[in-house]
């Protein structure tokens, strides 16, 4: 297929591992197995809730679009023992050990696991890093992780929601402690808040943690407005909470207002996109209404932004998205925003989801909202 390409000296990298598709929980996820004995039980990998299937058809998609012959493709090896521990305690990266060469087992909330699991989840967590080693050294300009197990409600002792290592915040780690960093930006637009990441860093001022996400989804009663980090890190941390229902336009009237003017102060030396996908309209795990050109258009503001304050360098970190047949046009759309490729790939569902907005008062609602959190942080 013909692609369209802004700039041909842009170099965008895209780390991809087959092996990362592989894990299983030997657990229904917790929307399957929550039912008591009232409903027929799921046949095998009939549940659709997967990450793992929705990546796997994002990189079918990729394949055909024919963008793929204009990244710098790459299958990274696993972080280590030692790159896990800048993040995670020992005792918990040891228990994890222990299980995965076992049975497997739980090690937090909704958090299931099998055998091999933890080598899987390094090797997740190592194409978020080399990502971001490749753009801080500058061999790429920009770079797109396809991260599975996502990462970003991995305590720093705990798993949590099917996270197991918290893959943006070791390659964060990694940029301050072996890059050149200074400073790093987490920006996370999953619908669900970003509660690792906001743990991991609550008490840093090199890292700005921003949570744009569904108000009270998952964790229940995390990522409200007051969290906004303590000690050498108040005033870090940044939740956005967005009322069920909202879509496009919210998004980025959000992005526009609080986030930008948020990233134009702090001057990161690059900016970590936790890129997730269940905001969108189909998504079994959210309820949100979003669509492919929302997250297209995000990621070329933060793009545009990072041009002019961390020479460019964007890494984004695929997160959370279950819709199978549409976490792949949203990824691709996103990564086309990262990358100024634009393939000929057509959204089919598009111009339904954006039919469907919110009544004008709720949007007049969640805008004054935006506007008062924007005047207390002083934006």
């Amino acid at each position: 297929m013909h692609c369209n390409i802004k700039d041909s000296t842009i170099k965008t990298g895209f780390f991809y591992h087959e092996y990362c598709l592989w894990g299983k929980n030997h657990k229904a996820p917790p929307l399957a197995y929550n039912q008591m004995n009232w409903m027929q039980p799921f046949a095998v990998n009939e549940f659709g809730a997967s990450s793992a299937s929705c990546i796997r058809r994002f990189k079918s998609l990729i394949d055909v679009s024919g963008i793929n012959e204009f990244l710098f493709s790459y299958s990274a090896p696993p972080i280590t023992y030692h790159d896990a521990a800048l993040v995670h305690t020992k005792e918990y990266l040891n228990n994890f050990i222990e299980l995965s060469e076992n049975e497997g087992g739980e090690l937090g909330l909704q958090a299931p696991f099998g055998p091999g699991s933890y080598q899987i989840a390094l090797l997740s967590a190592g194409q978020a890093k080399a990502a971001v080693h490749h753009v801080m050294e500058g061999s790429l300009n920009r770079a797109y992780a396809a991260c599975v197990p996502a990462g970003h409600h991995a305590l720093a002792d705990s798993a949590m929601g099917a996270t197991y290592l918290a893959n943006s915040s070791i390659a964060a780690k990694y940029a301050l402690e072996h890059c050149s960093a200074k400073k790093v930006a987490i920006l996370d637009w999953d619908v669900h808040h970003g509660n690792g990441t906001q743990a991991i860093f609550y008490n840093d001022n090199r890292v700005l943690t921003i949570s744009l996400h569904q108000d009270n989804c998952f964790p229940i009663h995390s990522g409200t407005i007051e969290e906004q980090g303590s000690r050498e890190g108040l005033g870090f941390n940044i939740n956005i909470p967005l009322l069920p229902g909202c879509g496009h336009d919210e998004y980025l009237y959000a992005l526009r207002t609080i986030v930008i003017p948020s990233l134009l102060m702090y001057k990161p030396d690059v900016i970590i996109v936790g890129s997730g996908y269940d905001a969108n309209t189909f998504d079994p795990l959210g309820h949100m209404q979003l669509h492919s050109q929302s997250y297209r258009e995000m990621m070329e503001c933060v793009v545009a932004l990072a041009q002019d304050i961390c020479h460019g360098r964007v890494v984004a970190i695929h997160e959370g998205g279950y819709s199978e047949h549409y976490v792949p046009f949203c990824a691709l759309a996103a990564l086309e925003g990262l990358s100024g490729i634009t393939t000929q790939v057509i959204d089919p569902f598009i111009s339904f989801i954006q039919q469907q907005t919110i009544p004008k008062e709720l949007k007049e609602l969640q805008e004054n909202l935006i506007n008062h959190q924007a005047i207390k942080l002083g934006l």
